[in-house]
């Protein structure tokens, strides 16, 4: 028995089985490279799931967590902290947005966001609660944030789920304006759907939703949870896509790995919440926030944005290359490094031989492989994968 049938035996002893897991337990990585603990190397196109920014073993990174971690981990959110202002400031400065709430993950930032949209209903004297989200949407696993998920395979064994929440397919503006109502006081929309299987929101939709939230004081929140930090090549997808929305949530990516989730409002919609309408105990704490303006900092000053859009102009070529070569690949979408190709096959097999072969890949659903790596990625990566997943598509190709 090798360490990792080892480690995979004990973790089957103690650790819930809410995972599919691969049969592969990871020792340490550089870069967009991680060793498993019987030392093979693999690239890594999965980054946590759009969660390791900077890559693996960053060392600006890791310098700025030690260094905190011996100053301050963790104190009350009773009390002001340098590295929490900082980062808020950050964010406000390369955004529209004029305050920051900090949590602890996503679906944390979603509950925030849906209580936000009721708070300020109920400021402005609306009756309704309503909150209107997508099909195919994929916002966490806590009540709330799954509840306005639209996706049927994640409410199983989990009815009656919340009332109020009204889903709608996904860029469909008379879909959206048929349930539209005096009650509606929140529309949460994903700009580029991740678990969904990489569908961007068109840009006229988004223009027409934002037009229908203005004429009926309704809330809109984008869901940047995934594709947000950078991953569209700016800070927001939002800003890639032209329109602007109430409220954003942030997460994955913020802090290069370490656990945060942010919602970042408008000072008309942040005067809804008020000392003891929402709190976080962990959230925003000196550690995290810390080293989320060490990602912020890469992001401006050190090139990484602009890798971002150069890198993903490269994937988008090399992933149309191959669908041009295979005709199980029957799409390719996306933008930045959050890209997807969807296949006439299941997908499954092919992320498996992928994994076999050295390349770390994940799937949006059953027929879409995803992109999402480090977003210091480079031509040379991008090359090296790609032609680890031909190999793994022409085998598939045979085998269909």
């Amino acid at each position: 028995m090798n360490k990792t049938e080892a480690l995979a035996k004990r973790g089957a002893k103690v650790v819930m089985n809410t995972y599919s897991r691969f049969p592969i337990a990871f020792d340490h990585g550089k870069g967009v490279y991680v060793w498993d603990t019987d030392g093979k190397k693999y690239l890594d196109f999965v980054a946590g799931i759009a969660v390791n920014s900077l890559g693996h073993g960053n060392e600006k990174l890791a310098q700025n967590i030690a260094e905190q971690a011996m100053k301050l981990i963790h104190v009350s959110n009773l009390y002001y902290t340098e590295p929490q202002i900082t980062l808020a400031e950050m964010i406000c400065e390369h955004s529209d947005f004029d305050k920051v709430f900090f949590c602890n993950s996503g679906a944390e930032s979603i509950e925030a966001a849906l209580k936000i949209c009721r708070k300020y209903a109920t400021m402005k004297g609306k009756a309704g609660r309503d909150i209107i989200t997508m099909e195919h949407s994929f916002h966490g696993r806590t009540y709330g944030a799954v509840t306005a998920t639209g996706q049927d395979k994640y409410h199983k064994g989990l009815e009656p789920m919340l009332p109020d929440f009204i889903h709608v397919p996904f860029n469909n503006l008379e879909a959206l304006k048929a349930v539209v109502s005096e009650n509606t006081c929140g529309i949460l929309i994903e700009p580029i759907q991740g678990e969904g299987g990489i569908h961007s929101a068109d840009i006229e939709y988004l223009k027409a939703v934002r037009k229908l939230c203005d004429e009926n004081d309704i809330i809109l929140v984008f869901d940047e949870i995934q594709c947000g930090v950078g991953r569209s090549g700016e800070l927001f997808a939002y800003q890639a896509l032209g329109v602007k929305p109430d409220a954003a949530t942030f997460a994955k990516g913020l802090a290069g790995g370490v656990p945060i989730g942010a919602l970042m409002t408008t000072d008309k919609l942040a005067q809804a919440f008020q000392p003891g309408d929402h709190a976080s105990t962990f959230g925003g704490n000196p550690l995290a926030t810390s080293a989320g303006t060490v990602v912020m900092d890469e992001l401006f000053n050190n090139g990484v944005l602009e890798n971002v859009r150069v890198q993903g102009k490269y994937l988008t070529s090399k992933l149309m290359e191959l669908k041009q070569k295979y005709d199980i690949i029957t799409d390719v979408r996306g933008m930045g490094l959050i890209q997807g190709i969807e296949l006439s096959i299941p997908v499954g097999p092919i992320v498996a031989d992928s994994i076999e072969k050295g390349l770390l890949l994940v799937g949006a659903g059953a027929n879409v492989i995803r992109f999402v790596p480090a977003l210091i990625i480079t031509k040379e990566e991008i090359d090296e994968a790609m032609a680890i997943l031909e190999m793994a598509l022409q085998n598939a190709e045979v085998n269909k």
